[in-house]
């Protein structure tokens, strides 16, 4: 008789996974008009996740017959990324209403894609990691063509798709070679048939793929090529989402594939991610200076960072993982800060996306000026804001882990970067301006640029709390 697993550490993917079926069915029968209720109830749902992910969290545990893994590592990450779906919800209520997007799939399909990255973030097999990556990215690649009379959202959507299915393909190209030569996909027995020294060319080719696959997710040189077009494609609410929950999600699966399964191999796989990571910070600082769509720029900045993230991911060590976890956090607020004042960015009730329509912005809404300077100061890591500190950390793993020449990258790219998020504040200050934004800003928008501003302007007061659960969170996953 087959033994019934325990459910209760995949507590938090069920329930978010039936309550999209339920808030489907709520849609459907109250029509196009109960948007704004389901998205509400969206976001309820994700805090009720969050609730259910700190109910179950704890000692590491593994379940439904090893594919699934819970531990503290798992709880930090996915709360991370239920906060971005969360407040990236909140952004697009009064966006998809405006724009004509308004239908209760856009919620709905959030919360599927969510339930997909909590599935990312606790895989314990190739197989489940897949399947979380697949779950998250078919919501994905609907909701970026979701403005359906519009041809650049098709475009993105379509693009995102066609070479998602190509990352996919390499993806399980990569598993099935793991899994001829390491004669598992499971992470815990390839750890230990790696730890006995069964490592073959093959299996390190497999890993290479399996790497390619996820770094598409990541958007990490050289395979970032569908974010700017993707990210300026589709709608604005949808490239916010983009950039943050899945982003994180796709780190923490990166984290957790090579550390446990192939944490032996850390000098192997360090060269990939060394490479990754130099170009990913290299591209994001000089492929955006010559930009105008302030979306195409946040995509570029969205690769940088991602290379800053692995500059802790290539250290390999404890310190590292806490640095990228720290770094992941700190994203989120610079991000989702950024976002809704792009968000606010309307000319005679018309979306705007160029640069230049932020001039003379400190004049007509001096508030929303400084909060965009703060996000931009602090993605270009200018202490004292949170940025800085985020910065601070990876670059510190590195050197403990005597790369050197990476750290110095890393600085010198940071220097470069600072350009392009300096001629953002110079626009806003001392550009006149040709049209100014339209005076009214959802209160939704309000309060959450002023939250995430105060959050990255004012963090280096209160550190210890993110930082201590970061450290605790990566011990996890060096426990064993």
């Amino acid at each position: 008789m087959a033994q019934v697993p325990n459910l209760i550490p995949a507590l938090p993917e069920i329930f978010l996974a039936v309550a999209a079926m339920a808030l489907l069915m709520l849609g459907v029968f109250r029509g196009d008009g109960s948007t704004r209720l389901v998205s509400w109830l969206s976001v309820a749902a994700l805090v009720v996740a969050g609730g259910l992910v700190l109910a179950v969290g704890g000692p590491r545990e593994v379940t439904l017959s090893g594919l699934f893994v819970m531990d503290r590592f798992g709880v930090f990450m996915k709360l991370l990324v239920l906060l971005g779906s969360a407040l990236t919800l909140i952004l697009s209520m009064t966006y998809v209403e405006r724009e004509q997007m308004s239908r209760v799939e856009y919620p709905v399909l959030i919360v599927l894609s969510t339930t997909g990255m909590l599935m990312m973030v606790s895989a314990n097999d190739l197989i489940s990691l897949y399947v979380g990556l697949e779950t998250q990215s078919l919501a994905a690649y609907v909701i970026a063509a979701f403005r359906r009379d519009s041809a650049r959202s098709s475009e993105a959507g379509l693009k995102y798709f066609v070479l998602g299915a190509l990352s996919s393909g390499m993806l399980l190209y990569g598993s099935s070679l793991v899994y001829g030569f390491a004669g598992s996909t499971g992470f815990d027995r390839l750890a230990a048939v790696l730890a006995a020294g069964s490592v073959s060319t093959g299996l390190l080719v497999g890993l290479v793929f399996v790497a390619a696959g996820v770094a598409f997710k990541l958007s990490a040189v050289p395979f970032h090529m569908w974010t700017p077009d993707v990210y300026e494609g589709s709608p604005t609410s949808v490239t916010a989402f983009f950039a943050v929950a899945p982003k994180v999600a796709a780190v923490a699966l990166f984290v957790r594939l090579l550390i446990e399964p192939f944490g032996s191999l850390v000098e192997q796989w360090r060269q990939i991610v060394w490479f990754m990571s130099v170009g990913s910070m290299l591209l994001g600082s000089f492929a955006a200076i010559g930009q105008s769509n302030i979306k195409r720029l946040m995509a570029y900045s969205s690769i940088g960072h991602v290379g800053y993230a692995l500059v802790g991911l290539a250290a390999g060590s404890e310190l590292g993982v806490r640095g990228v976890m720290f770094y992941l956090a700190i994203y989120i607020f610079m991000n989702i800060g950024a976002f809704a004042v792009i968000l606010c960015m309307r000319q005679n009730g018309r979306a705007v996306e160029g640069i230049q329509d932020l001039s003379g912005l400190s004049k007509s809404h001096p508030m929303l000026a400084l909060a965009m300077a703060i996000f931009m100061f602090s993605m270009a890591g200018i202490p004292p804001n949170a940025g800085f500190f985020a910065k601070l950390f990876v670059f510190q793993a590195a050197i403990e882990a005597q790369l050197y020449v990476l750290a110095v990258i890393g600085v010198l790219s940071s220097v470069v970067g600072a350009y392009y998020y300096l001629r953002i504040v110079k626009v806003m200050y001392f550009d006149d301006a040709v049209e100014p934004l339209d005076r009214a800003i959802p209160a939704e928008s309000r309060v959450l640029v002023a939250a995430t501003a105060l959050f990255t302007l004012l963090f280096f007061f209160v550190p210890a709390p993110l930082l201590e659960g970061a450290a605790n969170a990566a011990s996890s996953l060096f426990a064993g």
